[in-house]
Order: structure tokens, then sequence, then C-alpha cells
């Protein structure tokens, strides 16, 4: 009999359970999750479920998790965290997985960043060499709060699937909603954002959600049920920093849920003033990846986010047309 398995055809003996075919594959089945003819595969019924002859599946992988003390709470003077979906986290800098030379270049920069919440993407399992790595053996998801994103999809459909099975295999409702338009800039496709979104949060999804700098936008998405704003400060992976910023601070001073800027940032200054424009934090990947110094600049970004926000904090000093000396003319000599 002849199957497909992330889109490789693929001879089998004989029909089996999908149960056996893991083991066949030399995959653990708690670490992965199975769509058979586009539907998904409950983990309790691999033992039960046939694969027959003609059937598609995909095999991903990915592992869900969360810091250990992430319950709301009330953030002290001490303790300047901020809250979504009910979790409760220390640090506002936010970070994604990938571009890394390896994995333990990753863990590193994770660790350097004090990031707690970190961006997963799903993908295939690579059933040719099964004992290849796995991010989650280098990044506890015991200690960090895996983000399942959707990067590199174009459609809603597309994006709501992704979702759904790294939900079976993680077991994590928070995710990062993204659809985007097309290759070249990589700006959300907010039509198909729109309908993912309405989908993902009926299916019981806490969605933070990648968009324009749209305040419009975005105050639909909040009244939709989005549980944070995550507009872009430019193109993802661009470094061209926060091109408008007064846009981003008229999305903060609409919404009711946290608003962190997602993209385009490329140093810790670009992370310094989106932090002092009020926002709730930054989800950055390139940044720190293509860096000449990931572990460095992950310190830095690290750094930029408290000082941007402490600066928020204290209130700017009004801009003036022209000079106040700080010292009384007054008595001069």
């Amino acid at each position: 009999m002849q199957v497909t398995i992330n889109g490789e055809p693929r001879p089998l003996d004989a029909p089996m359970s999908v149960d056996a075919l893991l083991t066949t594959l030399g995959l653990d089945a708690r670490k992965v999750a199975v769509e058979r003819n586009r539907e998904i595969v409950p983990r309790g019924q691999y033992a039960d479920t046939a694969v027959t002859d003609g059937d598609a599946l995909e095999i991903v992988h990915f592992i869900g998790g969360g810091a250990p003390d992430t319950t709301a709470g009330p953030v002290t003077e001490d303790d300047d965290g901020f809250v979504v979906a009910g979790r409760r986290f220390r640090s506002r800098l936010l970070v994604g997985t990938g571009k890394y030379k390896d994995f333990t270049e990753t863990a590193r920069a994770l660790e350097a960043s004090g990031a707690e919440i970190v961006t997963v993407a799903v993908r295939r399992v690579n059933v040719a060499d099964p004992s290849q790595p796995m991010l989650m053996d280098y990044v506890d998801p015991k200690v960090y709060t895996y983000l399942p994103n959707t990067a590199g999809c174009f459609t809603a459909d597309d994006a709501v699937r992704t979702l759904r099975l790294a939900r079976e295999a993680g077991g994590w409702d928070l995710v990062k909603l993204e659809v985007l338009g097309d290759q070249k800039t990589l700006y959300p496709d907010m039509p198909e954002t729109f309908k993912a979104a309405e989908a993902l949060i009926k299916d019981g999804f806490q969605v933070m959600v990648y968009c324009n700098d749209d305040p419009i936008a975005a105050q639909r998405l909040e009244e939709m049920g989005c549980v944070a704003i995550m507009p872009l400060g430019s193109m993802i992976g661009s470094g061209l920093g926060i091109i408008n910023p007064v846009n981003i601070r008229l999305i903060k001073e609409n919404a009711s849920v946290p608003v962190l800027v997602d993209a385009g940032v490329g140093c810790a200054s670009d992370v310094a003033v989106a932090m002092e424009l009020g926002v709730d934090g930054v989800l950055l990947n390139t940044a720190i990846a293509g860096a000449k110094d990931p572990i460095l600049m992950a310190r830095a970004m690290k750094l930029a986010v408290e000082a941007g926000r402490l600066s928020y904090r204290a209130g700017r000093m009004p801009k003036k047309r022209y000079a106040d000396p700080s010292s009384p003319l007054a008595g001069l000599i």
C-alpha cells in the first residue's frame, strides 16, 4: 500500500494504526501531532485510527508549556510586568527562535535576553531522520512559555489549520496569529487576518495578533476578542525601526488589551523608542539572531526594554522651541 507522509510518497507493507506507524518511523507519539486526510487525529485515538492505502498524513512537532509563575496578580513598583490572557510575565521582551546557527546559540541568546515567552513555528517532522534534535531539547518548556505562531501562512485557512495542529501537539491555546500578504513585504493581509482571528476565537484560542499600524483595524481586532494587538514597527526582518510611532501610540491609547510592537526593530535604540511609546512589550527575532554577536545583542535588547519602560514611566521633559538653561543665569561672575 502507498501513503503520503509530509508530502512524500511512502510505501507500507500493510495497513496499520497511527500509533504503529509512529513507532515504525521512530517517532515519540508524545512529541508530535498527526493529521490524517486533513483531519487532526487526537493523541488518545492513535492506537484506534487506521492508516490505509492512499492516506495523506502530516506529522509535525511542537511542544507547549509555560513559565512556572505566570498567574495574574498585582504588578508592584519593583515588578513592572504585564498581563496577557490572565497570565503575568515579568519580562516585556518576547523573542523568536528562528535564524540562529544552531539550537545551542538559540538557548544562550534566550537566556541572555531574559525573555519568558518565545515564539515557535510549527513544522513537519523529518521522518527520514527522526533522531535529529528538536528545539524542546534545548529550550525547556517548563522554563519558557512557548507561543506557537503561523509564520509563513498566507491564507486564513492555513493559519487556522496550523494552530489547530499546534494545540494538538502541545496543548497550548495562547497563540500568535499572522497572515501574510506577500513575500516581498510580509505585511499582514488584514482581511484574511480578520477571518482567521474570528475562526480561532470561536474555536477557543487566545489570539495575540500581528497586524498593520492602523488604529481602526487594531480596535476591530480587540472588539473581536483578540487578547493582544501586535502592530508592526516596520517590515519583518528589515531592521528599519519604528516607522510610524504616531499610529502605534494611538493604538496603545485606544486599547484595553496589551499592545506589543512586533517586527522591524534592528538595534537596542529601536526597542527603547518602542517602549517609550508606552507599549506593553516588543517581540523580535532577526535583530538578535542576525547580529554579529547574538548573545551580546540579546543582553542589549533586555536592557533596552527596561530602559525604555523606565523612561516612559518617568515621563519625558516637554519639547521646547528654544533653549532653557539648567543653571540660573542670574548672579554669574
